[in-house]
């Protein structure tokens, strides 16, 4: 059986994991599940899957935590450092899906034991990718990608000839408000930007889809994923997120690979890798979907991407910088703070104004996130008076 551990348990890619794992009880072993404070739900999954071990990152939820466990046998973990221990525990496949900079020391914790570690959550390879891929290197880990776009161009890509690789193509769902212009969306709400016309996820993805924001960091991690030159990944929106990215040859071939828009397809990839897995699923209907529709990306509406390029070219600190103001602005903007077009004004800024040296450690990358932070939520503030 494979051992397995799930950062970020409770969210919409760890409930979609949990689920493909339990309809294949033989094959899986829970080693650890983790969430930030949704203990009920955590406690329920706990004890649903036998796990050995639950944690919740919030510390100030650990008793209530224990309560709920008591008499199941399964240990209780509370706090930041229980969480990297968990981490570090040498799960056989482990899947990082905490949103934010609050994944990036378990995933590192994970990464540096060595295994399979899935990537859910983008902090890693944006913020800290040379760190994350040394380490890599040194451990022998294998990271799988598990965003939709990242796992197709991963099924499409082949490693053993990248010379033949001509583009990676990502596609853009364009978000709730690709048509809209500029004008109208200076009164979007957060509930309008966190309701996707095709997928089911966090609030926070959510309002990055809706800015673009969210291909702009795909355009990162792909930079890092895969052995292919900054200007030769394009982005297209792509309407209907059925085909979920593809790769061009030099001989004129391009790659696609297809699916229904659930997340749970690129996680069992992810899950049997190198093998397959039966999902729910149903087979995909192209009498049904009728048409594909493509489209340029607009980045004067949407410059969010442009953004996400000038930072990935510029390497160093940036792409770090990026992440973190746009965190901040989300944040507020969800609290009601800020528009929704101020949210890439803030990033943009946030890099105007923060220009530290490139991290080399860890410890670097997260002392620039700190800092990015500081920066974009003054520029809040600004906003707010």
């Amino acid at each position: 059986m494979k051992t397995v551990t799930i950062l970020g348990a409770t969210g919409s890619v760890g409930s979609s994991t949990l689920d493909l794992i339990e309809r294949e009880p033989k094959r899986f072993e829970i080693l650890a599940l983790t969430a930030n404070c949704d203990v009920e739900k955590l406690a329920a999954a706990a004890i649903r899957t036998r796990a050995k071990r639950a944690v919740v990152a919030d510390e100030t939820c650990l008793p209530d935590l224990r309560a709920r466990l008591s008499g199941s046998g399964i240990e209780a973990a509370g706090g930041a450092q229980a969480l990297i221990d968990t981490a570090a525990m040498g799960a056989d496949w482990t899947m990082g899906a905490i949103v934010g900079c609050a994944g990036l020391e378990p995933v590192m914790a994970a990464v540096e034991r060595g295994g399979v570690v899935v990537l859910a959550n983008k902090e890693p390879l944006v913020s800290a990718g040379d760190v994350i891929l040394a380490a890599a290197a040194r451990s022998g880990a294998t990271l799988l990608p598990a965003d939709s776009e990242h796992n197709a161009i991963f099924q499409c890509f082949d490693t053993s000839r990248p010379g033949n690789v001509r583009r990676i193509i990502l596609t853009c769902s364009g978000g709730p408000f690709r048509d809209w212009s500029i004008g109208q969306m200076r009164s979007v709400t957060p509930e309008q930007a966190v309701a996707h016309p095709n997928w089911s996820m966090g609030a926070k993805i959510s309002v990055d889809s809706a800015t673009c924001m969210n291909k702009g960091l795909e355009l990162i991690e792909a930079a890092r994923l895969f052995p292919v030159a900054h200007d030769r990944i394009e982005i297209v929106i792509h309407p209907q997120s059925v085909i979920h990215s593809l790769v061009d040859y030099i001989d004129g071939s391009v790659l696609a690979q297809l699916g229904p828009p659930d997340m749970r397809t690129p996680i069992a990839h992810c899950l049997a890798w190198p093998d397959r897995m039966a999902t729910p699923m149903a087979p995909l209907d192209l009498i049904a979907i009728s048409r594909l529709d493509f489209a340029a990306p607009d980045e004067i509406r949407f410059p969010a991407m442009r953004l996400a390029r000038e930072a990935l070219d510029s390497g160093g600190a940036r792409p770090a910088i990026l992440n973190a103001a746009n965190e901040i602005a989300v944040e507020a903007f969800l609290k009601k703070r800020i528009g929704f077009l101020e949210i890439a004004a803030i990033v943009a800024d946030t890099l105007d104004r923060y220009d530290p040296p490139a991290s080399e450690t860890l410890d670097d990358v997260l002392a620039i996130d700190a800092g990015a932070r500081r920066i974009a939520t003054e520029r809040v503030k600004d906003c707010v008076n």
